[in-house]
């Protein structure tokens, strides 16, 4: 493996930037993007989100052009209605929940959906002005009951990159229907291939939508780390990160269907390390990522457990922040 560098030319200091008006699209072509995008991130087969459970109101459809704003204020009304409806229903921690996601007011949803287990796709940051956009993608049991860890995580990295570079965006990428930790699904990349097929459209249409010399990364965590494995990336998705991770099931980072640099690291306490890194037939994932074996570049994760990636001040957050923006890592401890 190899250790986190800098690349040439890019940084805080030497990076190279767009004026607000040039490094734009045209005004009607960004919005048909912005509606293709949300169509990506909202393309999931019904039978997997609703359920009879927990009442929410259909998802928004929204008209092609819609500007930003538009989009965020109806997926916003939607949230705040499945926090009525499932208050209505008695599921009053369901409500509790939806309610905390609106942020008062101010949160900015590019999808949401709120029947059954839930989906939900969160921008932090504008994506029509950042050069470097991340997308970070979730492990098992990430759900809208459990979204505020989820959130949390993404609130921190982004106040990580902006305290360094101000035209960065987090999008927290809830988009698939992820398997519970202790289930037979868990084992097998069964799901990850379902979320792939929906993860690798929104990049795409993400790429379209930013301005011409934005760089995009995807933050993998555990199970996540599967579901990127199977992702198609396109040309301006520079680095993926994948940490926490079972495996990916292929035996190198040379067969992950990416351009990307690939980097993997772990947490010295992290209990993943712990589960055995064999497949037998379509169970398990295989080669552990942070062997030489899988050829991806090591980035210093500290000694936190599976949980700590994200947490303010960790070794694991500025590292995963540094590839991310493109800074040299600080030496190992």
């Amino acid at each position: 493996m190899t250790r986190l560098e800098g690349r040439p030319g890019e940084g805080s200091g030497g990076r190279r930037t767009t004026g607000r008006l040039g490094g734009r699209l045209g005004g009607r072509l960004r919005r048909t993007l912005l509606a293709g995008l949300v169509a990506a991130a909202v393309a999931v087969p019904v039978s997997a989100a609703a359920s009879p459970d927990v009442p929410a109101p259909i998802p928004v459809a929204l008209a092609e052009g819609a500007a930003p704003r538009e989009v965020y204020a109806a997926n916003l009304a939607n949230l705040a209605g499945a926090a009525r409806m499932a208050r209505d229903a008695g599921r009053t921690g369901r409500a509790d929940r939806l309610h905390a996601m609106e942020a008062e007011g101010t949160a900015r949803f590019l999808a949401f959906d709120g029947r059954g287990r839930g989906r939900a796709v969160e921008v932090f940051g504008d994506l029509e002005t950042a050069d470097r956009i991340t997308v970070l993608v979730p492990g098992s049991d990430t759900t809208l009951d459990t979204y505020q860890r989820f959130r949390s995580g993404a609130v921190t990295l982004q106040q990580r990159l902006q305290a360094e570079h101000t035209r960065s965006a987090v999008v927290a990428w809830l988009g698939y229907d992820t398997p519970g930790t202790v289930s037979a699904t868990v084992l097998t990349a069964e799901r990850a291939q379902e979320a792939a097929a929906e993860l690798a459209p929104f990049l795409r249409r993400l790429e379209q939508l930013s301005i011409p010399d934005a760089r995009l990364s995807l933050l993998c965590h555990s199970y996540g780390s599967v579901v990127c494995a199977r992702t198609a990336t396109g040309p301006k998705v520079g680095d993926i990160a994948l940490f926490g991770s079972p495996g990916t099931g292929a035996a190198s980072a040379a067969e992950l269907p990416t351009g990307a640099r690939v980097w993997a690291g772990r947490g010295g306490d992290d209990w993943i390390g712990r589960v055995p890194h064999v497949r037998v037939g379509a169970v398990g994932f295989g080669t552990d990522p942070v062997a030489p074996a899988f050829g991806a570049r090591a980035f210093a994760a500290g000694p936190g457990g599976h949980s700590d990636y994200l947490k303010p001040g960790t070794t694991s957050l500025n590292s995963l922040a540094r590839i991310v923006l493109g800074t040299p890592e600080a030496p190992r401890a």
